[in-house]
């Protein structure tokens, strides 16, 4: 007997959920990064221009498929796709992609938990800048620690999940989410507060296009539609599940561009954490992954009060990756409760054990699997697994939304623009059917192949 649908009690829920799963650590630190290298304030605006025609059509198409077919990504093309097509076939590939997504993710999740207790306790406090670099080295290196991390942020994901979709994860959502911002809004009055932080607003905000060119218009235009792509966690289904938990009252595009909002609003706030304390203490905030992990900690040792600063900033961080855990969790969980009728609690539990098992390897992968480099020298088992997500699922998945929804051989245009524009708000525009058909498809055919080009033979 098939299970009745659950669904989120809340608007703002759908919202927080939505946004929580686009909100992750990638866009907080690469995002500022980013800005930095390609002119500031001139980046900002070639971002958001792709953020507006790139990335929020395929949001409100997954978000279609997943409200008009009541299914996890597991079964939504079987219910909508014509009789005797083959769109459900990518359904497996998308369930893959959400476990090799978790399977690194709860690493880097692990390693930000771990930072927290590390600045909460005191352990950076008088610290030379060589031994905060040592410290992420020694986290790493420790296959026990790595591991232990990873675990408890699965058990945390995992628990939220069982305690139901609206008592655990929409609500706990919700919490998590209004704390983060809160936390972010006190940290940005702080790094306003610091010696020659205007500086570093300078810097971020106003346009140097001398810097863009510099660094290539193509290299920053490529980047801000990878930026733009990437933020908003497209092609896997993971805005599709969100849509099969909510009512038909507010059509999907002006929920999309709230949610878009959202998670463009937390990027850009991180600049106004990062640049401003950067400047002030004269460190270099284009140091890439290393910056959360080594130069924002030594940032903080300087400040004064700087242990409270710097709890306050891996709590906003950790608040970013749990989101982004329990959001896709929900995903995968609902895996088995669609395929197979499982319950919530076994579902939760059967993934507890997958999961767990998965994600070994890249807890594993800079101690005991570090001889195993996929891309050469510095690389590990996180980079492939981060690499087959980015590069390889997330843009085919784009496509396949893209084409299910405007071909006649998918789910097709009109049973698309009906489910998108049903309900009070923004509409999809009709007259972009030629732009969406066609041309959007190319832009992401190029970001796969040029991504693919750039990591394997640049």
């Amino acid at each position: 007997m098939e299970q009745k649908r659950e669904k989120l009690s809340s608007r703002i829920g759908f919202i927080f959920l939505s946004a929580g799963c686009a909100i992750g650590l990638g866009n907080i630190w690469r995002f500022p990064y980013v800005t930095g290298k390609y002119g500031g304030g001139a980046f900002v605006l070639v971002y958001l221009f792709f953020l507006i025609i790139l990335g929020l059509p395929i949001m409100v198409m997954e978000f279609s498929v997943g409200r008009a077919s009541r299914q996890s990504v597991a079964k939504s093309f079987q219910v909508l796709e014509p009789k005797g097509k083959k769109w459900h076939l990518f359904s497996y590939m998308a369930m893959l992609g959400n476990y090799l997504l978790v399977m690194f993710y709860t690493t880097i999740s692990g390693w930000m938990l771990a930072y927290f207790v590390k600045m909460a306790s005191g352990e950076f406090n008088g610290m030379s800048t060589q031994a905060v670099t040592q410290t992420f080295v020694d986290l790493q290196q420790n296959p026990a620690a790595s591991v232990f991390w990873m675990i408890l942020v699965v058990c945390i994901g995992c628990f939220v999940c069982v305690l139901g979709l609206q008592n655990g994860v929409e609500k706990i959502t919700k919490v998590m989410m209004s704390l983060l911002l809160g936390v972010m809004i006190v940290l940005v009055l702080k790094s306003l507060s610091l010696p020659g932080a205007m500086e570093g607003i300078k810097f971020y905000l106003i346009p140097d296009f001398e810097q863009l060119m510099k660094n290539g218009i193509f290299n920053a235009v490529y980047t801000a539609m990878g930026q733009a792509f990437f933020t908003l966690s497209i092609g896997m289904g993971g805005m599709a599940i969100f849509g099969s938990y909510i009512d038909k009252k507010r059509s999907l595009s002006g929920e999309s561009l709230n949610i878009m909002i959202l998670d463009t609003f937390v990027a850009i706030m991180a600049g106004f954490i990062i640049f401003p304390a950067c400047m002030s203490f004269g460190v270099d905030a284009g140091s890439g992954p290393g910056l959360v992990f080594v130069t924002l900690p030594n940032i903080f040792n300087a400040m004064s009060n700087g242990r409270i600063w710097g709890s306050l900033f891996f709590i906003f961080m950790n608040f970013a990756a749990l989101s982004t855990i329990i959001a896709v969790f929900e995903n995968i969980i609902s895996f088995g409760i669609d395929l197979f009728g499982f319950t919530r609690r076994k579902s939760v539990l059967i993934n507890l054990l997958i999961i767990i098992a998965g994600s070994i390897p890249c807890a594993l992968g800079f101690s005991v699997l570090s001889g195993f480099q996929p891309f050469g020298e510095g690389s590990a088992v996180l980079d492939l697994l981060d690499f087959m997500v980015s590069n390889v699922i997330m843009p085919i998945g784009s496509i396949v939304f893209l084409f299910f929804c405007t071909r006649r051989y998918g789910w097709g245009w009109k049973a698309f623009i009906n489910e998108a524009n049903a309900g009070e708000g923004l509409r999809f525009p009709e007259k972009t059917r030629y732009y969406v058909s066609y041309i959007l498809p190319l832009i992401v055919v190029f970001i796969f192949l040029f991504g693919l080009w750039e990591k394997l033979f640049a």
